[in-house]
C-alpha cells in the first residue's frame, strides 16, 4: 500500500504525507516509498515501539522520514493526551490523531493510513493473490487459512482472494492485551483517540483505550478494519486472543526447526497454525494450513531478551476497564 500511496501523492502534487506506524513495518514501508518519490515523510510511532524498537526507528530516518514518539508534545491533541495520562505509552490510536492534525496544519500534506482503511486492504490483497498463485502451482487446496490481526489490512489482503470460493476456516488472531474482536464491541467509534476521524462501525474497545505496553506494536488498535469486522459479526470468520508470553514460546520454537526470525505480531498467527496442527496430529485429521508470515523479528530482538530472561509479563484487560471505555462510545 505505501507504493500506491506514495504514488497517487506524488500524482495530486504534494510536497510530503504524514502517518503513524506501530511497530514501524509501515513507516518504514512508506519511508521508503516517499524517498523513490521524492515526497517529504513524518511518521508518529507509538512511544513504547520507539523506545523499544530504535533500529527500526534508525532505518525511517536512513529513508529520510522524521519520526516523533507519540503522543509528542508537537501537536495539540499529544499534548492534550500527556496532561490526561502522563506515564502513557501510546497507542496507534494516539499516533493516527497527531498524524492527521500535523497533515491539516501543513499546506501541500496529506495525512495516509496504513491499516484498517477499505482501499489499504484492497493495496494487500497482492498477498493473497500472490498465495493463491502459490498453492495453485503446486495443486493445494488450503483448508483454513490463520492470520494476525491489529487494523485488519494484513489479514484482510490474505484471505479476500479466497472468500467465497469454499468453505475456508479463517482465523484473525490478535493480542490478549488489545482483543478488538473477541472482546469489543461492534459499533460505531472513531479511529483515533483524539476523536478528529470520521465514526466507523466497527469491533472496537473504545477509541479511548490505551493497551499495556505489548512487544506486538502492530497489534496495538482499538479498532478492527469495517470489512473484517462485518466479516467476523456474520460469522464467515473466527477470532482469538493469544497472550504474548504463549506467543513468543511459539516464536522461538519457530525460529528452531525453520531458521526464520519471526516479527513478535506473526508470532500470533504462528501460534495458532501450530496450536492447530497439534489438534490434526492427536486426531489424525490432515489439513493443509496456510498463515501470513508478515514480517521478520530482527528489530524485536529486546522483545525476545525479555522473554529468553524470563522478565515478560502477560496483561490482560479486565472486564471492568473495557466497559469504562465502552462507556465513552458515542451515542448513535
Amino acid at each position: 500500500s505505501a507504493i500506491a500511496q506514495a504514488y497517487y501523492a506524488k500524482e495530486q502534487g504534494l510536497k510530503g504525507v504524514t502517518t503513524e506506524t506501530g511497530a514501524g513495518q509501515w513507516g518504514t514501508a512508506l519511508s521508503m516509498a516517499c524517498a523513490y518519490f521524492g515526497l517529504d515523510c513524518q511518521v508518529y510511532m507509538v512511544k513504547c515501539s520507539y523506545e523499544q524498537k530504535p533500529f527500526r526507528r534508525e532505518v525511517m530516518r536512513t529513508y529520510g522520514a522524521a519520526v516523533t514518539p507519540s503522543p509528542s508534545m508537537a501537536t495539540e491533541i499529544g499534548r492534550k493526551i500527556l496532561a490526561d495520562h502522563p506515564d502513557t505509552s501510546g497507542s496507534l490510536g494516539c499516533a493516527i490523531s497527531e498524524a492527521v492534525e500535523m497533515a491539516a496544519k501543513q499546506d501541500g500534506y496529506r495525512y495516509v493510513l496504513g491499516s484498517v482503511l477499505n482501499q489499504v486492504l484492497l493495496h494487500q490483497t497482492i498477498i493473497g493473490l500472490e498465495t493463491k498463485v502459490a498453492l495453485d502451482k503446486y495443486g493445494i487446496q488450503a483448508d483454513m487459512i490463520i492470520g494476525c490481526a491489529g487494523g485488519g489490512s494484513n489479514l484482510g489482503g490474505l484471505i479476500s482472494p479466497f472468500m467465497g470460493e469454499r468453505d475456508y476456516q479463517i482465523i484473525a488472531v490478535e493480542s490478549a492485551s488489545c482483543p478488538s474482536l473477541t472482546r469489543g464491541k461492534f459499533a460505531y467509534d472513531y479511529c483515533d483517540t483524539g476523536m478528529v476521524t470520521p465514526l466507523q462501525k466497527m469491533y472496537t474497545l473504545g477509541s479511548g483505550f490505551i493497551p499495556s505496553a505489548s512487544h506486538s506494536g502492530g497489534l496495538r488498535y482499538h479498532g478492527m478494519s469495517s470489512i473484517l469486522s462485518q466479516l467476523y459479526h456474520d460469522g464467515l470468520i473466527e477470532a482469538r486472543s493469544v497472550e504474548q508470553t504463549a506467543v513468543f514460546a511459539a516464536a522461538t520454537e519457530f525460529a528452531r526447526v525453520e531458521g526464520i526470525l519471526p516479527a513478535p505480531e506473526s508470532a500470533h498467527a504462528i501460534y495458532v497454525a501450530m496450536e492447530e496442527a497439534k489438534k490434526c496430529k492427536e486426531t489424525g485429521e490432515e489439513k493443509t494450513i496456510v498463515f501470513g508470515l508478515t514480517g521478520t523479528g530482527y528489530f524485536d530482538m529486546t522483545a525476545y531478551q525479555r522473554y529468553h530472561e524470563g522478565k515478560m509479563q502477560d496483561y490482560i484487560p479486565t472486564d471492568e476497564e473495557l466497559a469504562a471505555s465502552f462507556a465513552k462510545l458515542p451515542k448513535m
